[in-house]
């Protein structure tokens, strides 16, 4: 039986395939601050600014293509069991041929009705506008887990890393928690990998390695790390 590796991504992940963050905004959109166009009560308030937020989301992600690291990732299935739990909302990790990935945020490319939460729909890079509506006849919004806003993955993410062999954490300061917090479940003697050119938050675990890295050099000095 293969090793589970299971890989934590956050925005550094897909950086360096050209998808702007949050960070890289200035925390600004059209000289709206991000967390109130990103939130329930933003979208209380003002649905076709939040709709026109996240359709500006999509056109860019529909403009930028998976990066080395994604590839590298996976690749690392013909060696691993690899389960990718992501905080991303791109099909970044989809396109480069991952077969296994949890999204903690919601994804991008689909839509749910604001009626029933199991009514999720395939949209592509399609933009959802007011009057698109699901088959009950509500309202359609983006899937995404908007700041606030209860993270539904969040128990499945971490039974899967209690069950890593290895953990990998890519791209993500590990300090926005539920996610930060998932580190908590791996066993003591389950080695952690963390790739970030910035140092983060030190990790209290006896078997922790730190590749000062982007993602796509970090990925690819791991591999060499886990495949002899």
């Amino acid at each position: 039986m293969r090793q589970k590796l299971v890989v934590l991504t956050g925005a550094g992940m897909s950086a360096e395939s050209g998808l702007k963050t949050f960070r890289d905004m200035g925390g600004l959109w059209e000289e709206h601050e991000v967390c109130k166009v990103a939130s329930f009560s933003a979208w209380q308030k003002n649905k076709e600014l939040v709709l026109r937020f996240y359709n500006d989301r999509r056109s860019q992600l529909s403009k930028v293509n998976p990066n080395a690291g994604h590839y590298i990732l996976a690749e690392l299935e013909q060696y691993y069991d690899v389960q990718i739990i992501t905080q991303n909302v791109d099909d970044l990790h989809e396109l480069a041929g991952s077969k296994s990935i949890l999204h903690l945020h919601g994804e991008l490319t689909k839509a749910r009705s604001t009626q029933d939460d199991s009514l999720i729909y395939a949209i592509g890079y399609k933009a959802i506008e007011m009057g698109d509506v699901c088959e009950l006849g509500s309202q359609l919004r983006p899937h995404i887990v908007w700041f606030g806003e209860a993270v539904p993955e969040i128990g499945n993410a971490a039974n899967l890393v209690e069950s890593a062999d290895i953990l990998v954490v890519i791209g993500t300061s590990l300090s926005v928690y539920p996610a930060a917090g998932l580190v908590d479940f791996v066993g003591p003697d389950v080695p952690i990998y963390l790739i970030d050119p910035h140092k983060p938050h030190k990790i209290s675990h006896p078997n922790f390695t730190y590749i000062e890295q982007t993602a796509v050099n970090g990925v690819a000095y791991l591999k060499q790390l886990l495949v002899n």
